[in-house]
């Protein structure tokens, strides 16, 4: 089988699949039309997120970094954007898992198109629900106090968290396709987001934390993402971060991208 549909792949040229995966995207696009309240975590994810931190904790740290609630929110916010690059990426996952449930994906690899169109669809409308969720982060962030004063930084930081975000979504495709079902794929992904997302200087700085949990926020591409974002809209050093987290992208697409798209390919 995997045999046949490589070389059924091999016969479409790249005009095929990009006319493939450009039907493939309308038809998600259109079924969140028709669901919108699939939209529901983009839309209230951010905003719980930064009333709970801003409010809740900001008060705390932001003495802490001494400059109070108002110092927090400059802080948290960059650091929030890379949370959302990381938290929505698992809706790929169990989004492609219920297809598979449902039958959808039996439908597609029976017609004659590219099996990695019907990934990158995928991986393309969820980038639209991250960038989605970013918009009203931002919203909420300058109600809070958040101080918009470099939208160059600002949109190289979301285009960043973009690119660290399509090559998480091919780990959470690759547990779409091997997992049963979606609420395995979100159990797995909770096991994987929490520890990293608060293991990492999203809400916090590390300088605090114990010396082996600092170690552990120092591989922890949400910290690079986290403090490449902050320097990039707020100020402060970018370059070390920035290619740090450049190279966990391509390095976890360059492993993951195949393995998702072989076992697409094979899943019986």
């Amino acid at each position: 089988m995997s045999a046949t549909t490589a070389t059924a792949d091999a016969r479409i040229p790249l005009r095929g699949h990009l006319r493939h995966t450009g039907a493939l995207i309308r038809r998600n696009l259109l079924w969140i039309r028709q669901d919108p309240e699939s939209m529901f975590d983009a839309l209230l994810m951010p905003v719980v997120f930064t009333l709970l931190f801003v409010y809740v904790f900001g008060g705390s740290i932001g003495q802490a970094l001494g400059g109070g609630q108002d110092g927090y929110v400059q802080y948290v916010i960059p650091g929030m954007i890379a949370m959302m690059s990381m938290t929505l990426s698992q809706g790929v996952g169990t989004g492609f898992s219920q297809d598979f449930n449902s039958g959808v994906m039996d439908r597609f690899r029976s017609l004659p198109i590219g099996r990695g169109s019907v990934l990158f669809a995928k991986i393309t409308v969820e980038l639209a629900r991250m960038l989605f969720a970013t918009a009203v982060l931002m919203i909420v962030a300058v109600l809070v106090g958040f101080d918009i004063n470099h939208w160059g930084g600002l949109f190289a930081a979301v285009g960043l968290s973009a690119v660290f975000a399509s090559s998480i979504m091919w780990v959470f495709l690759t547990l779409g396709v091997v997992l049963k079902n979606a609420q395995s794929v979100q159990a797995m992904g909770f096991l994987v987001l929490f520890p990293l997302q608060f293991g990492s200087s999203i809400f916090a700085p590390t300088q605090s934390m114990p010396g082996w949990l600092q170690a552990f926020t120092d591989y922890n591409p949400l910290s690079t993402l986290a403090d490449a974002a902050r320097g990039l809209m707020v100020g402060g050093p970018v370059a070390h971060d920035l290619w740090v987290t450049v190279a966990w992208s391509v390095a976890i697409t360059a492993v993951m991208a195949p393995v998702a798209i072989h076992k697409f390919r094979t899943k019986s």
